[in-house]
């Protein structure tokens, strides 16, 4: 058997779709110096473990989602303190649209961390990796395979050897991402009116939203609204807009050709300026690098 510590210089090729899971104990331990050639997607079930993609350090528990993109050194542990470490893990290639989900949770060097998704919605997250792992082994006529039976602890990694099959696997891929950059804890738990507020902010954050107006929409008044929104997500309404406005901005510049005039209107900004200036104080760069 293998060294679990030892380095690994090469991983699935760019565009291979290969999926698995893990029931790791303490001494599992990945390197690789020149970091992975695809996309990774690291998703935690149960126990902890380590993450250190460039500069960028974190630990996964359950309910985390950590995403590393490729080119960058990369290395991957049971924590030291966790008796064991239970995760799915995907290489793939990932949809610039689908990177843009990811741009708010980014913490440099390419690494992304989706942390507290809701206990609520994590079988979701779990069943979606197991039909991405049967859409793997699709061989193209009738259904696909069924899942591996849920309990099964270690899943044998599946590499997807028909183009559709990765295709189809993709599609799962994408759908983890959607859930997981959507539905957090914070989407979950607290008061109903500021979970209602949040999913008006989010769903058309280029409306002419108010406290005034949000304080209405769930039958509050302006003043108890505001204390509400802050005391339950630690920003206040308008705060909680303009970071709305930022993340779909970031998705259009991922998914469309909308110059950036375009990209403001549409997100709600009274100027590419004022966009513009916003938008590298929350990324750390202007919109035309973050296109690149």
């Amino acid at each position: 058997m293998p060294d679990p510590a030892a380095p690994l210089p090469d991983s699935p090729p760019a565009d291979a779709l290969v999926v698995g899971r893990y029931d790791q104990r303490p001494g599992y331990a990945v390197h690789r110096a020149a970091g992975s050639r695809s996309w990774l997607l690291l998703w935690t079930e149960g126990g902890a473990g380590r993450v250190r993609q460039g500069a960028a350090r974190l630990r996964a528990e359950a309910g985390d989602l950590v995403v590393l993109a490729p080119g960058v050194r990369q290395e991957y542990r049971v924590a030291e303190d966790a008796g064991g470490w239970h995760f799915w893990w995907v290489h793939c290639r990932i949809r610039p649209a689908a990177r843009s989900w990811l741009a708010p949770h980014a913490r440099g060097d390419g690494c992304h961390a989706v942390t507290g998704v809701a206990p609520a919605a994590r079988p979701l997250i779990t069943e979606e990796l197991r039909r991405v792992h049967a859409d793997a082994r699709w061989s193209g006529e009738g259904a696909p395979p069924p899942p591996v039976a849920a309990h099964h602890r270690a899943v044998p990694a599946v590499a997807a050897a028909l183009p559709r099959a990765a295709e189809l696997a993709r599609n799962g891929v994408e759908r983890v991402l959607l859930l997981t950059t959507s539905v957090t804890a914070e989407a979950e738990e607290g008061d109903p009116r500021v979970r209602r507020a949040l999913t008006l902010l989010r769903a058309d954050p280029a409306a002419p939203h108010t406290v005034a107006s949000l304080a209405a929409a769930v039958a509050l008044s302006p003043s108890r609204f505001a204390h509400l929104f802050t005391l339950h997500t630690g920003r206040s309404p308008m705060r909680a807009l303009r970071e709305a406005r930022l993340r779909h901005a970031a998705r259009l510049l991922e998914s469309t050709a909308l110059d950036i005039g375009q990209v403001a209107a549409a997100s709600g900004f009274v100027s590419p300026f004022h966009f513009s200036r916003a938008f590298r104080a929350h990324y750390g760069v202007p919109p035309r690098q973050f296109r690149g």
